[in-house]
């Protein structure tokens, strides 16, 4: 088969596999979840195979011991954080009209004078935003409700997504060892090469970045808690599970943070103050500690193009789009460096007859900066 033909044939299974997806995404939450769930578990199903339990067995304690826990968050920690993001988004114009007015009183003289020859009316135009950003969260939280209601029915998604992941665990590494059977022989070496770079990639983020998410949301939403801020728990997982854009979750999350606590804790400054230390605390243990181990630098994504990859997918996909993102730009990236190593061995570059790639003069021009 010639290359044209190798080229059409890919392009047109990737296009039919969107398509698939494109039109089946109302119903593929599930097995998603599924999926990722069995992804994140395998490591640990492996060890414990490692240590002479049953792949079978390893994969029930697995499961059972992550369906339990989840129950449990789900029972003791979800609704005062739903009840607590519910309060927040209701609350949003009068915490802004409140930090307006406080910005009246307290800010210096001369920065009142610069608002004011700008001619901007600070008080009405945060409280005309605040309004705006409460309606669309309150209309984002709305559609996820009742579009979940109407399209994967929540107690179906806790009931398939267990069972998905006990059979995709159960026999992970035989579903890896036919896949790898329907490669192309001449090329098996290269399409393993290209695929372990994937594993790589959606390791670091399935594995590494959700675990870091996990940690800082578990970390802000206990530590504003025990300082006592309103909505503390909400705001600290929502900075959390937003910690997988770089500086997003900090910064989104410290600022509506510091924006309660002065409307809550003013004029007690100390108070304020601890609560730009538990983000100051989080961001020291994700930068030093938590990302350098669980995750590296094997997701390889600039924090723009994460950025784009989120309102593109999203708005192709919807929610299911959100979710699958981040890893399929990262699936993406490997295949774009892939492509761009062979583009610069190839005689469309060096105007001579192609030559194989070295791993002396390809890293110096293709790794200088992510993709």
């Amino acid at each position: 088969m010639t290359l044209q033909r190798q080229t059409a044939f890919w392009i047109g299974a990737l296009v039919a596999l969107i398509l698939i997806v494109w039109s089946l995404q109302t119903i593929l939450l599930p097995f998603i979840a599924g999926f990722v769930l069995a992804y994140f578990l395998d490591p640990v199903a492996d060890r414990l195979e490692n240590l002479g339990l049953p792949r079978i067995a390893a994969t029930f304690v697995i499961l059972a011991t992550a369906i339990f826990l989840v129950a449990l968050v789900a029972v003791l920690v979800v609704p005062v954080a739903v009840d607590q993001l519910v309060k927040l988004v209701a609350d949003l114009p009068t915490l802004t009209k409140t930090l307006a007015e406080r910005f009246n009183e307290q800010a210096p003289q001369k920065l009142k004078d610069l608002v004011a020859n700008s001619g901007t009316d600070l008080q009405g135009q945060l409280t005309d935003y605040a309004g705006k950003i409460a309606v669309w969260l309150g209309a984002i939280l709305a559609s996820l409700w009742t579009g979940g209601r109407a399209l994967i029915n929540v107690l179906s998604l806790m009931v398939i997504t267990p069972i998905v992941a006990f059979y995709l665990l159960a026999d992970w590494d035989h579903i890896v060892a036919r896949v790898d059977s329907w490669l192309p022989r001449d090329h098996v070496e290269e399409v393993r090469e290209i695929a372990r770079d994937v594993d790589t990639a959606l390791a670091g983020f399935i594995r590494g970045q959700g675990t870091v998410c996990l940690i800082l949301g578990v970390f802000y939403a206990a530590g504003l808690t025990l300082v006592g801020l309103k909505s503390g728990m909400a705001i600290g997982f929502a900075a959390g599970m937003l910690s997988f854009i770089p500086y997003v979750g900090a910064l989104i999350g410290g600022l509506l943070a510091i924006g309660v606590g002065l409307v809550q804790f003013w004029p007690n400054e100390s108070q304020v103050l601890l609560v730009v230390a538990v983000f100051l605390a989080g961001q020291f243990l994700e930068g030093n500690f938590l990302s350098p181990k669980l995750v590296g630098g094997s997701i390889g994504l600039h924090p723009v193009w994460m950025m784009f990859s989120l309102l593109a997918f999203s708005y192709v996909f919807g929610f299911l789009g959100l979710l699958l993102a981040v890893p399929l730009a990262a699936a993406t990236g490997v295949f774009v460096r892939y492509g761009l190593k062979r583009y610069l061995h190839s005689k469309f570059f060096t105007g001579v007859h192609e030559t194989e790639p070295t791993s002396i003069d390809i890293p110096k021009r293709i790794n200088a900066k992510k993709i």
